[in-house]
């Protein structure tokens, strides 16, 4: 019997830290607001610091799209991101096509022309 209650006071224990970890991710990638017990300013230096992280990775991923959007890229990206956290298991490549989709779609980027290569013959 003791053993019955011990292993649901640990699965309790887990839940409790799940849904306190869920918590803080939602605070520092969708700004969510700062679970109990952290402070506020320095969740949003990690925030921030997280982001750029991600906005770097974007620009390296996607130079053309980065280069197209010129002094645009950054806050472009950063309302991107706010609005579509990244998903556990998503790869930095999907993210980086997914903000390249949502600017075309805003009409921040030229439509994606498909490359046709032409063949000449030399005599």
């Amino acid at each position: 019997m003791a053993e019955i209650v011990e292993n649901n006071s640990l699965s309790s224990a887990r839940e409790r830290l799940a849904s306190q970890q869920t918590e803080l991710l939602n605070a520092l990638l969708a700004n969510g607001p700062a679970p109990a017990g952290f402070d506020e300013q320095r969740l949003g230096v990690e925030r921030r610091a997280l982001l750029s992280k991600r906005r770097s990775i974007a620009r390296m991923l996607g130079p053309a799209v980065a280069d197209e959007l010129g002094d645009r890229f950054r806050p472009l990206f950063d309302a991107y991101a706010v609005e579509h956290p990244r998903r556990a298991g998503s790869r930095a490549r999907e993210d980086a096509a997914a903000f390249a989709e949502w600017c075309r779609a805003s009409g921040e980027l030229q439509e994606k022309r498909e490359v046709r290569w032409k063949f000449w013959r030399s005599n």
